[in-house]
């Protein structure tokens, strides 16, 4: 299998030459992506899948994404610009100090002590696998094989434009012997239009939020399946809140803006296992967990779909 540097020629124009990079269009949407490297990669923390990775998505009016943050390091946990998603550590309770464990699109990380696994902490990477890149006119995969920590998997997620709509579709096989039950969410990271979160910012879920732990009152109010905020985020703010699961057809969320008119609808193919909303000044989040448990030797797909309104 070719490594990742030795594919870069397939994008064209990169949009952003300090790291390898690539373009897809079609005549509604512009997408810039970083991609995945272990050595010159924009992003190479431990918390975040390496795929894409999009900094910037375009319609005729309106931007969806970019830089939400204000420190850069390309090993912090969150120095990341989205849609971007992670998955739960595989392996990591039954390694000893010293021993390694999995992080699905990222590779082999080693376990330094005897803490609790911390996603907010940059492992040290031993093996990040490899990358294969196939890139289309409207589409990317980035395909990530890796073995070790006893588990073993060939990871692939596409980036697919269909008029107004961006497909992520993922395969995950479990090419190894043990079972690889896990959790995946997509965190967002929508910066809209560069307007701060606030008054002006659009958030509905199609199910009421039963939340285990509220917003800050003071800052967000809940109304059966929106979020609706009091007044603009200052720096140093933000509205938090963790909420039940959704029905099965409830992966079905919607973010805007009142203001610009910017909104995009984000639908899932698998349930709402639970729900985190995160936002500060700078972006939005809301962020659905799914499970995507793969036995061995099977496959799991699953697809989210954005349309852009």
């Amino acid at each position: 299998m070719l490594l990742l540097p030795l594919l870069l020629a397939f994008a064209v124009e990169p949009p952003y030459p300090d790291f390898p990079s690539a373009a897809i269009a079609n005549d509604k949407l512009t997408v810039k992506l970083y991609l995945p490297d272990a050595k010159s990669g924009y992003y190479r923390g431990t918390r975040f899948d390496w795929s894409g990775q999009i900094g910037s998505l375009k319609t005729a009016n309106h931007e969806y994404f970019g830089q939400w943050f204000e420190k850069y390091d390309p090993k912090l946990h969150d120095s990341i610009q989205g849609p971007v998603e992670e998955f739960s550590d595989l392996g990591f309770a039954e390694a000893a100090p010293g021993g390694q464990f999995l992080r699905v699109g990222i590779g082999i990380v080693v376990k330094p002590d005897s803490k609790p696994y911390d996603r907010f902490r940059t492992y040290e990477i031993v093996d990040p696998g490899q990358w294969e890149i196939k890139k289309g006119k409207d589409r990317i995969s980035m395909v990530h094989t890796v073995k070790g920590a006893g588990y073993a998997y060939k990871y692939t997620k596409t980036l697919r434009l269909q008029g107004s709509e961006m497909f992520i579709d993922h395969e995950l096989q479990n090419t190894g012997a043990k079972e690889m039950k896990l959790t995946q969410y997509n965190h967002q990271f929508f910066v809209m239009d560069g307007k701060p979160t606030g008054p002006q910012t659009d958030v509905q879920f199609p199910f009421p939020l039963h939340a285990k732990r509220a917003p800050s009152a003071e800052l967000a109010t809940l109304k059966g399946g929106q979020i609706e905020y009091k007044s603009e985020l200052q720096k140093g703010q933000s509205v938090f809140g963790t909420f039940e699961g959704a029905p099965a057809t409830g992966y079905d969320i919607r973010v805007g803006r009142h203001d610009t008119g910017a909104q995009v609808r984000i639908r899932g193919d698998r349930p709402i296992e639970s729900l985190v909303f995160w936002s500060i000044r700078s972006t939005v989040c809301p962020e659905p967990y799914v499970r995507v448990d793969t036995a061995p030797g099977q496959k799991t797909k699953w697809t989210y779909r954005y349309t852009f309104e």
